[in-house]
């Protein structure tokens, strides 16, 4: 079932009243008006959030992998969440995958700690990699909000089937949702291949790269 705009908002304004009592976290990052200041409340943001046992995996977990980037990102890339090396090390897409994304943003002429900002659905890796659960999500998307509501990217692009129908709320295949301009939470956003998904097959590294190079012209102002 789709879930509306207001059901979002009332999930994330409960969770953020549980996190930080009556005073809303947003009156702050609404008040954001430049690079330091936005440094500054991602920083204490992850230091807020960073000890969070809401969920089971919270107990599970080596690492509350918070995101890497640039705060004044305009690029934000968004995994569904981290998995094992990910967990061990405390940052999101590493490994074979992740070197893989490195030289796909280099090729953009960006990388992770230029105008990128990398992060996950989840925090917390799920047993054994599998999917997260809709509870899962419903507890920590709203982390996912407030950091976007810090950085402010330009533009959103999901890796991966699970991160794109888990975050437009659609029980949707990865081709129908690739090659349009959705919408979370007022930003557009773009679906792409998971980085994993490359590795495996070597056919689906062209159409990746169009995204990517949709991507790039959509943050040039040429798309």
């Amino acid at each position: 079932m789709e879930v509306t705009s207001n059901e979002l908002i009332r999930r994330y304004l409960e969770q953020t009243q549980s996190l930080y009592g009556k005073e809303l976290f947003i009156h702050k990052v609404v008040n954001a008006q430049n690079g330091e200041d936005r440094t500054q409340l991602l920083a204490e943001y992850k230091q807020e959030i960073s000890a969070c046992l809401k969920c089971p995996l919270g107990k599970t977990r080596k690492s509350f992998v918070f995101g890497v980037g640039d705060p004044n990102a305009r690029l934000m890339l968004v995994g569904e969440a981290p998995g094992a090396e990910e967990d061990r090390l405390g940052e999101p897409f590493v490994g074979r995958a992740g070197k893989l994304l490195d030289k796909i943003l280099a090729a953009i002429k960006r990388s992770r700690t230029k105008d990128v900002f990398i992060c996950n659905v989840l925090k917390c890796r799920p047993p054994n990699n599998r999917d997260p659960l809709p509870s899962e999500v419903e507890l920590c998307e709203p982390y996912l909000i407030h950091q976007i509501q810090i950085i402010k990217p330009h533009l959103i692009v999901a890796l991966g089937r699970i991160a794109g129908k888990t975050l437009l709320k659609q029980e949707l295949m990865l081709k129908e949702m690739r090659g349009k301009l959705h919408d979370y939470q007022g930003i557009p956003l773009i679906v792409t291949y998971h980085p994993a998904a490359l590795l495996r097959n070597q056919a689906l590294k062209y159409p990746a790269w169009e995204d990517f190079k949709w991507v790039q012209s959509i943050l040039e102002g040429k798309s």
